[in-house]
């Protein structure tokens, strides 16, 4: 699944994306982590996997999108 990048916090390595709809969803450490990013700035097109549905959904990787 793709998403926005919405907001990054450096100093935690946690932040949120934009889901297409327009749905923030909240990520944290260990998913940016996973992803082996070293930096993510509000609007980069990122690739998200998730497990979970509706309030119960959770981003567990983060990482670029590829085209």
């Amino acid at each position: 699944m793709q998403a926005t990048a919405y907001t990054y916090v450096p100093e935690t390595r946690t932040g949120s994306v934009l889901l297409d709809d327009g749905t923030p969803v909240e990520f944290a450490a260990d998913a940016f982590d996973a992803g082996g990013l070293r930096l993510l700035r509000p609007g980069q097109r990122v690739r998200i996997e998730t497990r979970g549905e509706g309030s119960a959904l959770r981003i567990t990787l983060v990482t670029l999108g590829t085209f």
